[in-house]
């Protein structure tokens, strides 16, 4: 039996308080990218090319429009938004800093609000990941900022027969520890941004060329609470290079990186909503 006041598990409601902490997030984080010269986009809820965004299918609400085709509720903005400002919109705007407001929804019946932003044609991961910060930063939190560079997982995997993905997906690092090899321990190990230059010299140089992209990123943002982690593997299908998260504790308050769309480069960034708001509310 479904009493009257029950509401779908992973759905979310906000009132009172909560709602006027949700509007704040949003008012903040749009007043500071108006300011930076970005414009708002609205997408639709439904999409037929969410599979290009997710890695698993399982995890899309699919429906069927009026000529059977598959569609999905949108489970992403970021691929979405580059395909109808490209595709769509096309000749009507040169624009290229865009953000969105909006929730995502997943399997069975999660929904996700985001503040997002995708910055079309630019490759300096620094120009949206500083703003992302400000935002934060105007709503007085500290969290923490990790960097990683989802090559070299690639490349380790490469490197080392008995590596897989997964294992970094999954942190395996008594696998990592039990290959004996003295450089990929210190990769293992190493967090701080000023212990990098210590073992640039004794990794191999494709990986060194990824490391030092790290170090170039971390010295380009204008944040003291960062942190390395040259072996976390993220679970987004589109990043291909540097990427980033803001943490606190086991929460992810936002996370962005480089990717790639057809041929060209952006950068982007979400902020998770409902993780900031449930924080700023305590």
């Amino acid at each position: 039996m479904i009493l009257e006041h029950e509401i779908p598990n992973g759905s979310k409601l906000y009132f009172g308080k909560s709602a006027k902490v949700k509007r704040e997030i949003e008012k903040v984080a749009s007043d500071i990218l108006y300011k930076n010269g970005f414009e708002e986009i609205v997408t639709p809820f439904f999409s037929y090319h969410q599979h290009m965004s997710i890695a698993d299918a399982k995890e899309l609400v699919r429906v069927n429009d009026e000529k059977n085709h598959n569609i999905s509720l949108r489970a992403d903005s970021t691929i979405d938004v580059v395909r109808i400002i490209e595709k769509r919109l096309g000749r009507n705007t040169e624009h290229k800093k865009w953000f969105y407001i909006q929730p995502v929804f997943r399997f069975p019946t999660l929904e996700q609000y985001q503040v997002g932003v995708e910055y079309i044609g630019e490759k300096k991961l620094s120009r949206v990941m500083n703003i992302a910060l400000e935002i934060l930063e105007n709503l007085e939190v500290e969290p923490l900022v990790q960097i990683s560079n989802i090559k070299i997982p690639q490349l380790l995997v490469g490197m080392f027969e008995s590596l897989e993905l997964d294992d970094f997906r999954h942190l395996n690092i008594e696998k990592f520890l039990s290959l004996n090899v003295d450089w990929l321990t210190q990769l293992v190990y190493l967090q701080h941004v000023e212990s990098l230059d210590a073992i640039l010299g004794s990794v191999p140089e494709a990986i060194r060329k990824e490391l030092v992209k790290m170090q170039e990123l971390a010295s380009e943002i204008s944040y003291k609470n960062v942190v390395l982690a040259p072996i976390y593997y993220s679970k987004m299908l589109y990043y291909d290079e540097l990427f980033f998260r803001v943490i606190d504790k086991n929460e992810v308050y936002a996370r962005g990186g480089r990717y790639k769309n057809a041929e060209e480069r952006s950068v982007g960034f979400a902020i998770y909503t409902d993780v900031l708001c449930e924080a700023l509310t305590k």
